[in-house]
């Protein structure tokens, strides 16, 4: 029976997000950027926090292009009109909405935007030269600095399949881990939730995984407050690490060592041949791991078919059907 306090798979993750994203007509132009990805398939699974720090300090719509200028060494965000400096008030947006964002378990940042990029942006001199390509918009920074285990990614990014299965894989492992924190949890149901996520952290950081299982270890006796906020402080980054091909592989095939004795011969060599052809780039993920789902549930292993690594996230979202995850 699953303990009182440990939060499921299906638990809802609130999700920040650059509104432009959803379709909200807030870019300078008076047009969106929507993202079919957010509005079609995720949005059935995560409810949002829509912001858009521009049309929040009341830039209106459409307005002045922005752009990030180095002054005295410092990036700033400016109007393309009349050079004033909007940096301040578009990095207060994030502080305005802390208190909700301290409950997000993930944030959608609009790339190439002065306020919002979150990667590589052209920094310009008060000349208007470009000075180079690594800007960071004035909201993205503060939100970065205010929640650095926040799992935020940008819109564009989010095109490439593995940073996408890794972005959702986090907002998903975050929301359950808010869940449990936010109940009143006991330290048996920490013990639960880390024993169903090891092959998932395993899967990021081996490392990690160890070190969550010493804070694991110490919760009977060492302060609640201070163990939750050391676990979750190694859970969120153990899943920041991006796995590999390898790592995924070499979680399989622990998965397969305690499923093992309880298959006949056939169906072994199938499951080894499924994670060989894995590592080899000739299957996607998603072959092993169906199998092991398959044969977890035909057998009642209750440990293994209920380990997170099997199913981060909702099955409808078919973020391991490509060969690059």
């Amino acid at each position: 029976m699953r303990p009182a306090h440990e939060p499921t798979t299906a638990t809802r993750p609130l999700v920040g997000v650059s509104s432009c994203l959803l379709g909200a007509p807030v870019r300078y132009n008076g047009g969106h950027s929507r993202s079919r990805f957010l509005t079609d398939e995720l949005d059935h699974h995560v409810d949002w926090l829509p912001v858009c720090p521009e049309a929040e300090i009341g830039l209106g719509v459409p307005r002045p292009t922005l752009r990030l200028q180095r002054r005295d060494g410092a990036d700033r965000v400016v109007s393309s009109k009349d050079g004033a400096d909007h940096t301040d008030d578009l990095a207060a947006v994030a502080d305005h909405h802390v208190l909700q964002l301290r409950r997000a378990d993930g944030y959608i940042l609009k790339n190439k935007s002065p306020s919002c990029g979150l990667l590589a942006l052209p920094v310009f001199s008060t000349e208007g030269n470009r000075v180079d390509g690594k800007g960071r918009g004035a909201f993205a920074e503060r939100l970065t600095r205010l929640l650095p285990h926040l799992p935020v990614e940008e819109q564009g990014r989010l095109s490439d399949a593995a940073l996408r299965e890794h972005f959702v894989q986090r907002v998903f492992a975050h929301a359950r881990l808010r869940a449990l924190l936010e109940s009143d949890w006991q330290p048996r149901d920490l013990v639960a939730f880390h024993t169903r996520h090891k092959l998932q952290l395993m899967s990021h950081s081996p490392e990690g995984y160890r070190r969550t299982g010493r804070i694991v270890a110490r919760a009977g006796s060492a302060d609640r407050e201070e163990t939750a906020a050391a676990y979750a402080s190694a859970f969120h980054s153990a899943m920041a690490v991006r796995t590999t091909r390898g790592k995924h592989a070499n979680t399989l095939q622990h998965a397969f060592g305690m499923l093992s004795p309880l298959l006949d011969d056939t169906r072994r060599h199938d499951l080894l041949t499924a994670i060989e052809d894995y590592r080899a780039e000739l299957v996607p993920l998603s072959l092993p791991v169906t199998l092991l789902r398959h044969h977890c549930a035909a057998e009642d292993v209750d440990w293994a078919r209920e380990q997170t690594y099997l199913r981060p996230y909702p099955d409808d979202l078919r973020l391991r059907h490509a060969l690059a995850v």
